[in-house]
């Protein structure tokens, strides 16, 4: 994905969060993930961005 491509996602992604609101956005964000895991073929892939994401947001 390019620059450009992720930013359009990630605008997407912020304005979907504003339409589903505060209370929704935790159970929205488990399903695109558990979607977005479900496309990818590499197990250690997946495994390592949920390392990385809960290290970053642990401590």
């Amino acid at each position: 994905m390019t620059g450009n491509e992720l930013d359009t996602a990630y605008t997407a992604l912020a304005h979907a969060l504003t339409r589903v609101g505060q209370e929704k956005s935790p159970l929205f964000l488990s399903m695109l993930c558990l979607s977005l895991m479900s496309r990818s073929p590499d197990l250690g892939q997946v495994l390592a961005l949920i390392e990385q994401a809960q290290a970053q947001h642990s401590a």
